[in-house]
């Protein structure tokens, strides 16, 4: 798919050499004060003030039939082993007519569910599942999108979020479908992801969201499935969100997160076997300037409760997490036509 794509490009190219390219450079960032407690026990590494994120991202077009996109994290360090890890994409798209586009490079892996879509710079607390699936690898991908514009189906194929230092030849393949029909829009998909050499854990993640008026309900369901074990209902995770804008600067919101593994399996590294845990709370988002959303103010808290086998589990039993916080993106720059 790499070479064709490449194929592609270079022949629109010197088919359009004319177009002029255009750029656009927006920058965001996200800071605030952090209070955890344990067992009622504040916990004094992760409580005061902290700076989450500071993204630049880069998007634009060569010609009027190849568009690019790159996003980095200027906070994230980047490993020895992986010079990218601080990118979270960086790809080339070829949009071929207006029913078909591939794709590659550095992507999203293409995991259907509303809390796993948002972008991290927008979640304040979130499943165990979020908290530890590596959502960014390296792929590519096809998309049809409907005449109506209404639905896109895309087959990806790119690195498993499984894969590790002494194994980058672990692989996923993904089919993926974004709906928007009237109030309700999907991102759905079905995945199998290489976790161990030639062994495969399958998804089924249907992500749901309803809208009523100034009211959105986004509702997310993951199940889970190795070989050898009941498919349905044993390893899955549960996300509800019910956000309301009460007026145009003020979002108020509650969010409630499940996450169970009653498997033996070790194919789920994300939710480990023996866990069962329930997160819910709620907050607001502010936006100060009249008709704009380039700063938010925020507050959230939330209480996670059950058992977490992982012992480097993020969400455990008897947490408390309240977060005050400011967001800022700064105004996109754009050269070219």
């Amino acid at each position: 798919m790499l070479f064709a794509l490449c194929l592609a490009c270079c022949c629109t190219m010197a088919a359009h050499a004319q177009d002029t390219p255009t750029v656009n450079i927006s920058a965001e960032a996200r800071v605030g004060y952090y209070y955890d407690a344990l067992d009622g026990e504040t916990l004094s590494d992760r409580t005061g003030f902290k700076g989450d994120y500071l993204n630049i991202a880069v998007n634009g077009t060569l010609n009027h039939s190849i568009s690019f996109a790159w996003r980095q994290r200027m906070n994230k360090k980047i490993s020895e082993s992986d010079f990218f890890d601080a990118t979270d994409w960086m790809y080339l798209t070829y949009q071929a007519n207006r029913n078909w586009s591939v794709a590659a490079g550095k992507q999203v892996v293409l995991i259907g569910g509303y809390e796993y879509d948002r972008a991290p710079i927008d979640i304040f607390y979130a499943s165990e599942y979020w908290n530890h699936i590596a959502c960014y690898q390296f792929g590519g991908s096809g998309t049809y999108t409907t005449g109506s514009g209404r639905d896109k189906l895309t087959f990806q194929f790119c690195e498993s979020p499984f894969r590790y230092a002494e194994a980058h030849n672990l692989f996923a393949y993904n089919l993926f479908w974004a709906g928007h029909h009237g109030p309700w829009q999907t991102l759905y998909s079905a995945n199998l992801f290489e976790y161990a050499p030639h062994k495969f854990i399958s998804y089924l993640s249907l992500g749901n969201r309803l809208s009523f008026g100034k009211a959105t309900l986004e509702l997310d369901f993951m199940n889970r499935a190795t070989n050898h074990q009941t498919y349905l209902f044993k390893d899955y995770s549960v996300v509800a969100e019910l956000a309301c804008f009460c007026r145009p600067w003020l979002n108020v919101y509650t969010k409630f997160t499940y996450d169970v593994n009653h498997t033996d399996s070790p194919g789920d590294q994300c939710v480990l076997p023996g866990t069962e845990l329930t997160t819910f709370g709620g907050g607001f988002d502010l936006y100060p300037l009249k008709g704009k959303r380039d700063i938010r103010l925020n507050a959230c808290v939330s209480y996670t409760t059950g058992t977490n086998s992982n012992p480097n589990g993020v969400m455990v039993d008897d947490l408390l997490k309240v977060f005050v916080g400011l967001t800022w993106r700064l105004p996109k720059l754009s050269f070219g036509k």
